[in-house]
């Protein structure tokens, strides 16, 4: 007997080619899309590179000019055929939280559901009660702190149960002290109603500590997709890693596929010659040897040829310094972070090495 095929869950949320222009610009060009049920997928990407562009084409209050949306392997929306907004099941979370003035905690968690009196009092009072805010029910929004009218906020938003949530740096407007718990605790709750959320983020550690997956935006296009490990770990180009750290830049110009630098010759395999790259690294992959100081210190194969430095400058960041060399080599500039406190002077002398395995190779555009 024939075991049935396994079948593969369909995306909960799905775009296909979206494209939006303004005055003959693509702002939104060819973006691609899948979310599945309980997933955290945030677009992550600069100022106006079209995230939130996208997040209005999915809940219907704009229009591509090209590609398809679909919800659960249905189509809701392509430029011939629309559901309308209302219609979406997709719920909407905002920077400015947009409670009503005017309307109790109760009814701003209400207004959007079409139930009889008493099962929207008992979805009201479950929200509440979710949102550690039962007790709060009669207040009205002036009285509540930031932090819980947006926990209000997240509460008329799943009113409806939502199969989708989309949010546009909600928590941006939080105090850092409570942006942390109240937006792990948003999530928690999310992923319990098994809600695909989308959220829109400029902040890469916001990004990295809430998704599952991260769409990176730049110009329009999404650049690089994947879990935040591989994003941060595997970036498609130099841009891609600048965007989450600081980042050292080393050029060279390769000649039998090898390329000069402080560190010693690097391979890139497969490069013509002439090819001008850059060697990009992290600043907390430089190693600074410490005990041996100005005699050099002993590498390991992956650490390569060790390098003098001398200290321009060292700031104290509060969990690492951060120390600025210039190099004997060349004349270049780097970047060290080091844990703790270590301020060496200005002019002090240090060897330092890098981690070959967490270099990346780039050709130099333009």
């Amino acid at each position: 007997m024939e075991e049935a095929p396994v079948q593969t869950p369909l995306p909960r949320l799905e775009i296909r080619n979206l494209v939006r222009r303004y005055d003959g610009r693509a702002v939104v060009n060819d973006v691609s899309l899948k979310v599945m049920p309980g997933q955290v997928t945030c677009l992550l990407g600069p100022s106006g590179c079209g995230k939130s562009t996208t997040l209005r084409i999915i809940a219907g209050v704009e229009m591509q000019d090209s590609g398809e949306i679909h919800v659960d392997g249905k189509l809701i929306c392509d430029t011939v055929f629309r559901v309308p907004p209302e219609r979406r099941q997709i719920g909407l979370m905002f920077q400015d939280f947009a409670l009503f003035p005017h309307l109790s905690v109760a009814e701003n968690v209400a207004f959007g559901l079409r139930t009889s009196r008493p099962e929207k009092r008992a979805r009201v009072r479950e929200l509440l009660e979710r949102v550690h805010l039962l007790h709060h029910i009669d207040a009205f929004p002036h009285e509540l702190s930031g932090g819980e009218q947006q926990r209000v906020a997240l509460a008329r938003a799943l009113a409806p149960r939502p199969r989708i949530m989309l949010m546009d740096e909600p928590f941006s407007g939080l105090d850092n002290r409570l942006r942390d718990g109240i937006r792990d605790e948003t999530l928690d709750i999310l992923r319990e109603e098994d809600t695909a959320v989308l959220l829109v983020t400029h902040e890469p550690e916001e990004a990295m500590r809430m998704a599952d997956q991260i769409a990176l935006m730049r110009d329009g296009r999404i650049v690089q997709q994947g879990a935040p490990y591989n994003v941060y770990n595997a970036p498609v180009d130099r841009s891609a890693m600048a965007f989450f750290s600081e980042i050292n830049v080393i050029r060279g110009t390769v000649r039998n596929a090898l390329t000069d630098t402080p560190f010693g010759q690097f391979l890139v395999p497969g490069a013509p010659d002439g090819l001008e790259v850059e060697i990009v690294i992290r600043p907390q992959h430089i190693k600074i040897d410490f005990d041996r100081g100005g005699r050099g210190p002993n590498p390991t194969p992956q650490d390569g040829t060790p390098a003098r430095g001398v200290v321009e400058r060292a700031r104290f960041m509060g969990a690492e310094s951060l120390l600025e060399f210039r190099m004997d080599h060349d004349g270049s500039r780097l970047k060290a972070s080091v844990p703790n406190v270590f301020l060496p002077k200005a002019g002090t002398v240090l060897w330092l090495m890098i981690r070959r395995d967490r270099c990346f190779v780039f050709p130099v555009k333009g």
